[in-house]
């Protein structure tokens, strides 16, 4: 009697094991490891004395082991049926919907770039600054992107994730955790670069003052845009651009105070404006949200476990971007007073050539939105003898969207080519013929054109990788890209002239593409395996 006892008493274990597994994979069709089972289970509100009780485990992650064992050998099957087609008003108004979110995040680059044709300054660069304030300047905006931008990927990938689930308390947690540590990163590294002036003397002191001051200022910027960004409120960012130029404005023409006083008053106030809101909008989506158990926050050792190769990814791509622009402006020439001399005739190349960028940014949130929607939906209609059909006809879509993304980025290039032309022979005769004419801006314009068309495509398959939860195929991507950047922009720039670092750009997005492709492709060519790690 006591076998049968206890064989019973098994039995419904495993049954109760069996229905926490179904309640995790109805969060989470396939998770990553066990690592992400024991984050589900937390915020499920499991926790080690309660995972003891119900199943005699000594802790949550010995649980969650058990539960991983099971989904490994659990086979999850999907109906064989169609699903209902989208009405055309549906596609027309999801296309337009996701191409503004994706081309609106880049509006912002897009108004600074007019006020400095038109207005000759924006909220942080101006025309007629020397070299010196414009190194320092340029100095401290290259090091805040690198800076935030592994928080800015974290606080996307995990606010997102809590925020599609309603979880509106949680994200704010998160996000606000990742801000107070890119802030103290912030701090450490303002810190670390007075240090290290104090012992070589990189700079005067004047210019490391106003390296970090606009390095913290744009920090605090940068990671308040990706609370706006996730909550969609990516307007409200131009806006504060916007408003942010007024200022500067007012205080610089207006009043006559100094261009550089001007702006730090205005990144100060801009910058509290953005957390501010941040805020104000994550109480109020808490309020609007459905009231309920809102599960316990997982311990922030396993969120920054699974948000960490995003924010690798984030620090290696805002260095990749960068990174010839560091190689020009430590050339040694003639004159170089300082370790980086800021060389205007290369930047002013790339900083129109950025432009574009929007258009591709635009069609690639709808194509990744339509492709994940047609694989959610899709698979439904093939069983499991007609898997290697489904991995075919989705590479064979992917392989469309690839040649798609690279007729819009040839396009977006010489609309922008000739646009630019167009535009500065009304508004600013002067610069437009610094880059038309200028052998040397011209061939950095021409060139970072194609570079960032080939870039375009990058970033199309590494959202794709991201939404199928494969970050680490991104990262093996772009290393090599950033290695060949760093070696053809040091090696040309030494031997033939500072504005061939540009080459390093153009040939290390070439790299990210193709392997980043053949990234895709291979997971697509086993679709039926990896589109249960989707997020």
């Amino acid at each position: 009697m006591e076998i049968v006892s206890t064989k019973k008493k098994l039995g419904e274990q495993q049954e109760q094991l069996r229905k926490l597994l179904t309640e995790i994979q109805e969060r989470r069709i396939q998770p990553e490891d066990r690592f992400e089972i024991a984050a589900l289970l937390e915020s499920m509100g499991w926790t080690d004395t309660l995972a003891a009780n119900t199943f005699g485990v000594d802790n949550i992650f010995e649980l969650a082991n058990q539960l991983w064992a099971m989904s490994k050998s659990n086979i999850i099957f999907t109906p064989f049926n169609k699903e209902e087609p989208l009405r055309l008003t549906q596609i027309i108004h999801s296309i337009i919907t996701n191409f503004l979110r994706g081309a609106i995040f880049a509006l912002p680059m897009a108004v600074s770039v007019f006020s400095m044709i038109t207005l000759r300054f924006s909220l942080w660069s101006y025309e007629n600054l020397t070299v010196e304030l414009a190194t320092s300047i340029a100095i401290g905006t290259i090091l805040s992107f690198i800076t935030v931008g592994g928080f800015t990927q974290a606080i996307a990938r995990r606010g997102f994730f809590y925020i599609i689930q309603g979880y509106y308390g949680m994200a704010r947690k998160v996000t606000f955790y990742f801000i107070t540590i890119g802030t103290i990163a912030c701090i450490i590294i303002s810190g670390l670069i007075l240090l290290v002036n104090l012992l070589i003397n990189l700079f005067p002191f004047h210019m490391i003052a106003i390296i970090i001051l606009y390095y913290f200022f744009l920090n605090t910027i940068w990671l308040s845009v990706t609370v706006m960004y996730i909550l969609k409120k990516e307007l409200l960012f131009t806006a504060l651009i916007i408003i942010g130029i007024g200022i500067v404005y007012l205080l610089f023409v207006l009043f006559g105070i100094n261009i550089i006083v001007s702006q730090l008053i205005t990144l100060l106030i801009v910058s509290l404006i953005g957390i501010g809101l941040s805020v104000y909008y994550f109480r109020k989506a808490e309020a609007k949200a459905e009231k309920g158990i809102e599960p316990k926050l997982p311990r922030m050792s396993v969120t920054v476990f699974n948000t960490m190769p995003y924010f690798i990814y984030g620090l290696l791509y805002f260095t990749f971007l960068f990174l010839d622009r560091i190689m020009a402006w430590s050339v040694d020439t003639a004159f170089l007073p300082y370790l980086i001399w800021f060389r205007g005739d290369y930047e002013l190349g790339l900083d129109f050539s950025l432009l574009v960028l929007i258009i591709p940014m635009g069609i690639n949130e709808v194509v990744l939105s339509r492709l994940m929607t047609n694989i959610e939906k899709g698979q439904k209609s093939y069983s499991g003898q007609d898997i290697e059909l489904m991995n075919r006809k989705y590479a064979k879509e992917y392989s469309i969207r690839v040649i798609f993304i690279f007729i819009v980025s040839v396009v977006s290039a010489v609309v922008l080519y000739i646009s630019v032309e167009w535009f500065m022979n009304i508004f600013n005769p002067e610069m437009g013929d610094v880059i038309y004419h200028n052998p040397l801006t011209h061939f950095v314009f021409l060139t970072s054109l194609i570079a960032y068309g080939f870039l375009a495509i990058a970033l199309m398959n590494a959202v794709t990788l991201f939404s199928l939860s494969q970050p680490n195929k991104v990262i093996k991507a772009i290393i090599p890209a950033i290695m060949i950047n760093f070696i053809l922009g040091f090696v040309l720039s030494r031997w033939f002239g500072y504005q061939y670092a540009v080459i390093g750009l153009l040939v290390g997005s070439l790299v990210f593409v193709v392997i980043s492709s053949l990234q895709v492709f291979g997971v697509l060519r086993k679709l039926d395996y990896y589109i249960y790690a989707a997020s």
